[in-house]
């Protein structure tokens, strides 16, 4: 059974993501993530003191990197 936090990941209702579950989404590390956030390959929003990343984020992420991989 899927526990509570697997499933909220994987809500397709989310709108913002913590960097962790944008993390999980891309089956990445944590400081990973941030350094694609610190890059600007990966888009995030500051809200307050937090860092969300929108929900297409990691996916157009992926996009961009088969593109390049395609045109190289």
């Amino acid at each position: 059974m899927d526990t509570p936090q697997l499933r909220e990941v994987d809500d397709p209702t989310l709108v913002l993501l913590t960097v962790e579950e944008a993390a999980r989404r891309l089956r990445i590390g944590r400081t990973t993530c941030y350094q694609l956030i610190r890059s600007g390959e990966l888009e995030s929003i500051p809200i307050g003191s937090l860092r969300r990343v929108p929900a297409e984020a990691p996916a157009e992420y992926v996009a961009r990197r088969r593109a390049q991989q395609r045109a190289a």
